[in-house]
Formats: C-alpha cells, structure tokens, sequence
C-alpha cells in the first residue's frame, strides 16, 4: 500500500492512502461535539459549541468562518429540524436555533430541487423547494435584522437568494451586507460564484470577474484564492465535447491556477481551518482535470485520504477518479526524487 506524508493536528507521520473520505465530521475531528449534539437532540450541547468557538488568532479563519462553516454541517445531518424546532420555540429571543434551523430548511429544499439543471427538475420538485427557501427566509430575515454581523444568516441568505430567483443584484447587496463585517469569507464567496455563473443568470466574465477580485482583495494564505479554482471547475462543466477537453489544459488557465494556490493554500501565511480540504480539493480537481499532474502533486499531499466531495461530483464515479488523480500526481513526486538522486 502506498503511502505519504500528510498534515495532521497533532503530528507528521505517515498516513496510508485508501479510498477518499469525504465526512466532515471524520476527516475534522473538531466538529465531533456538535455531531454528537445533534444525534442527542441536545441544544443545550449545541449552543454550547457555538458559543465557544472563539478566535482562532488566525486571520483567514476566525470565529464567523467557523460558524458558518459548522452550521452548514449541522444542516446536512438527518432529522436535526426537529430538536433545532423545538429550540427557536423555546428559546425565541436568541437568534442561534433560528439561523441553524434556517440552513437546515435550505438544506432540505436543494435535496428536494437536486443538482441538476433546471429543464430536469419537476414543477413540483420546484414548488417544494421554494417552499423550504420561504420558511428559511422568513427566519433569516429576522435574523439578520437582529444581528446585522451574523455570517452564518447573511451567507444562508445567498442560497435563497439564487434558489428563490431574487436576482444578481439582490444576492450582491446580501455579500456586501455580510462583507462588510466579514470580508474574506470564503463560504460567501463561494455561494456568490455560484449565482453569478451563468447557470443562474451570470456570464463567466462576471464569475472569473469576482474570483479574481476575492484573490486579489484578501490576506495572503486565505481560502479566497480557492474561488479562482472553483469558477474554472465551474466554466469547464459548463462546456462541452472539445470545449471541455482543452479548456483546463490551457496555460492561461493553469497559470491562473497556480497564482491562486500560491496565494492561499500554499502561501507561507497559510494556516489551515476548517475550509482547508474544501480549497485543496477545489485545487487538486481542477489541475487533475487540466493535467496539470505535478501542480495536483502538493494538494494530494495535504489531502491524503480526506477531500471535499462536493465539486468532485462533477466526474461520474467520483471516489474512483479521486484515487486514480491522487496515483498520478503522487508519482510524480517518486520520479522527481529519483530524478534528484541521480545528479
């Protein structure tokens, strides 16, 4: 079996290579409590996590990153609106169980709506789903005028906007409302790439636009470097046959990519939170795809066995194509040795 050496919390030994694991509350043993909360129905537990996260001290992944990036965790657990019910009833004054309830309606309405385009979904499909995004709204909505800060409400607020058709102009006063006291955050950024595609009515010229404007804007070592690979992944399933086939392999592209990873995931600033697998997944798909191979090589290393899955859905038989990208980029590291001990 093969093996590599990969970052962990808590120290540098060699971890095994096998199929990809994509659970966030295996592969980011920080967010255990608030799984173990939710299977209990404890929202005393939960609050709890919450309330404690705390600044990190790093710059590029504070407090707001981590809540919002857990509440969406949170949202894609099982059945948890029945306890995150029974809390906003019975706490109405605090804003917590609302917003996670919110991203748990949100959650519910993209499955029911699912990831394809539009001319497949049913107009039933579509009536249940706006449905589950008006019942989030209303809550969010309140929210937000509570708490003007909360990242979590603002950022929740960009998936109703596209999903409920509100328009570019509206999902970008909600980023601005959210940047304004979280510039940066890499989850916003990310959902607003998505509506200014032209999936939902974008052009990609404003999607390589705004990526470019998220890398160009942050802190050297943030996760903003990410939505750059992001909006090629996006660009490159939008097309096909020839198209698709060439477009990630180009210089410019790779070029582009490469410039991005150094400014995040790669910079010497760069310390890693918990959207650290989703930017280095985001990096080792789309140099993979380009054929970029030992540009993937250094991503693969960081990931080891963990990844994002949620853009590796765009290859039939994903975990598969995973394991054979990860071979090729590690064997590029073997031959450059070799190579190395022989001069």
């Amino acid at each position: 079996m093969t093996t590599t050496r990969t970052t962990t919390d808590d120290d540098e030994r060699p971890v095994a290579l096998s199929e990809p694991v994509d659970d966030p509350f295996t592969t980011l043993p920080d967010l255990t409590p608030l799984r173990d909360a939710a299977r209990a129905g404890d929202w005393q537990a939960t609050q709890t996590f919450f309330t404690t996260l705390g600044s990190t001290g790093n710059p590029v992944e504070n407090s707001a990153e981590k809540m919002s990036f857990a509440s969406a965790q949170l949202a894609g657990l099982d059945g948890v609106e029945t306890y995150l019910e029974r809390a906003a009833a019975e706490h109405p004054a605090d804003p917590l169980p609302r917003t996670l309830l919110a991203e748990r309606y949100i959650r519910i309405g993209w499955a029911i709506r699912s990831r394809y385009r539009a001319e497949h979904v049913s107009r039933d499909q579509f009536d249940q789903f706006h449905d589950w995004l008006r019942r989030a709204e209303r809550l969010l909505i309140d929210v937000c005028a509570e708490q003007p800060d909360n990242p979590a409400a603002w950022t929740a607020r960009l998936l109703t906007a596209r999903g409920l058709e509100l328009g570019q102009t509206e999902a970008r006063r909600r980023y601005d409302r959210l940047s304004a006291h979280h510039p940066h955050h890499f989850r916003a950024q990310s959902q607003l790439l998505q509506q200014v595609c032209p999936k939902w009515s974008g052009s990609w010229e404003a999607a390589h636009s705004f990526a470019q404007e998220c890398v160009a804007a942050a802190p050297g070592g943030s996760h903003a470097g990410a939505v750059v690979a992001e909006a090629h992944i996006e660009h490159w399933a939008g097309l096909d046959g020839v198209e698709q086939r060439t477009y990630m392999r180009s210089v410019s592209v790779r070029d582009e990519l490469r410039s991005a990873a150094r400014a995040s995931v790669l910079h010497p600033d760069h310390a890693p939170g918990w959207s650290w697998i989703t930017a280095d997944s985001a990096f080792a798909l789309a140099f993979s795809i380009g054929g970029h191979v030992e540009d993937a090589a250094a991503h693969f290393v960081s990931l080891g066995n963990r990844v994002n899955e949620y853009q590796w859905l765009y290859l039939p038989g994903w975990q598969a194509a995973f394991v054979k990208y990860r071979k090729s980029a590690l064997a590029t590291l073997v031959t450059n040795t070799s190579r190395g001990s022989r001069r």
